[in-house]
């Protein structure tokens, strides 16, 4: 058995516990929670100056991207970048599942237990079947002309079939609202109704995405239309917003992932909540990405004002300096001194564990869980924050 004692023990869904002591088997199981008169009074203890949080949960990565570490300018805007990304992921001659083995590594070491990966291929199977990360893939499903839609479809279904087999957590998604007809919606709405399975889409990354709904004009239409060569006459602009005009093909029933929002509005929030129970639906937060692509932020105040359930994510090594979800959190308490420490960590842990479906396992310090350790220093005490000296390591 070990102990592991910090300054604050923070559960993931409980008020912080200040020199507790967490007790674990040889296996990193749970086993219970204390908080003694003494500490000193405790044999075989570990005590760190610090917080003790569960393991990380990365609600959102591209593990395939990794390779394109420093290959993309920043403040491109998305029509940039997505241009760019198709122009160098089938071009860059690269290790590509070295980049991945390496990206893997570096999460495991950053703390995160858990990841929700995007793939568009079979490249990652091998290194998410060695990792010691749990990782649920998202099988990203692409095709803006309807011509496409059962070939993209007939894919989709071909990759989830290979995860499958290998014993890897996978469900088929939409890529975005603006990068699949409605012809492969349809299909997919079916499937994943179907299978009750785990939905996740980029979600009003940029304002562009918004223009191209509501004017049919942007640069959206414009990567669509001359980075791509498709033929976008076809397409008749809803005159609201992408949210809006898409959420029909995502069934309430599902659990279902948002990621980014970045120009997501009070009426897009107030049509969501009307049109689907909250208690599903996630908002997933990629903070660095977001001020790499689009040099923007989220609405944060407006998702707690709702009280959404929020979790983080890191994007790809594309879009991002780093997959950490520390310098997510720091990111966010720096633009919103309002969050607190606390939320935070709620954030980083318990909600990308209820969305991804394992918090049967991860995400909170509970009895017979496993959700690892993390120890995170450099804190102010004082006004229980994170500072640019924080740092994380993995205890378990």
């Amino acid at each position: 058995m070990r102990k592991i004692a910090a300054t604050y023990i923070f559960t993931g869904n409980q008020p912080p516990i200040k020199n507790g002591i967490l007790s674990l088997d040889d296996n990193g199981t749970i086993l219970n929670i204390s908080q003694p008169e003494n500490l000193t009074e405790q044999q075989n203890l570990e005590f760190y100056s610090g917080i003790l949080v569960p393991g990380f949960v990365n609600a959102h990565c591209h593990l395939e991207l990794s390779h394109l570490k420093g290959r993309i300018e920043e403040n491109t805007g998305i029509g940039g970048f997505v241009g760019k990304i198709n122009l160098l992921r089938n071009t860059e001659t690269g290790d590509v599942e070295k980049a991945m083995q390496t990206a893997d590594k570096l999460m495991w070491a950053a703390g995160i237990a858990a990841t929700g990966d995007i793939s568009n291929s079979l490249l990652s199977i091998d290194t998410k079947r060695k990792s010691r990360i749990f990782y649920h893939t998202f099988i990203e499903t692409f095709g803006f002309h309807p011509s496409r839609a059962e070939r993209a479809f007939d894919f989709a279904l071909y990759l989830e079939n290979n995860f499958s087999e290998n014993g890897l957590a996978c469900s088929v998604v939409p890529h975005s609202p603006y990068s699949v007809s409605q012809a492969l919606f349809e299909k997919i709405r079916d499937h994943v109704a179907q299978k009750r399975s785990i939905l996740s889409i980029h979600n009003q990354e940029s304002q562009s995405e918004t223009e191209f709904f509501e004017t049919g004009t942007g640069g959206i239409a414009t990567h669509i239309a001359e980075n791509l060569g498709i033929d976008i006459s076809h397409w008749k602009p809803t005159g609201k917003s992408s949210l809006v005009s898409i959420l029909e093909y995502l069934p309430k029933e599902n659990t279902l992932l948002l990621v980014h929002n970045t120009f997501t509005t009070g009426p897009d929030i107030e049509f969501l909540l009307e049109n689907r129970a909250p208690g599903n639906t996630f908002f997933v937060l990629c903070p660095g990405s977001n001020l790499y692509i689009e040099n923007a932020l989220p609405p944060v105040p407006l998702f707690r004002k709702h009280n959404l359930n929020i979790c983080l994510g890191t994007d790809s090594l594309a879009s991002n300096h780093q997959l950490s979800v520390l310098e997510e959190m720091k990111i966010l308490q720096q633009n919103f001194e309002e969050t607190g420490l606390e939320e935070l960590v709620k954030w980083a842990c318990v909600n990308g564990a209820k969305a991804l479906g394992i918090d049967n396992t991860f995400g909170s310090f509970e009895t017979g869980k496993t959700p690892g350790v993390n120890l995170i220093t450099g804190i102010d005490f004082r006004n229980l924050k994170l500072t640019e000296k924080s740092k994380i390591k993995r205890l378990v």
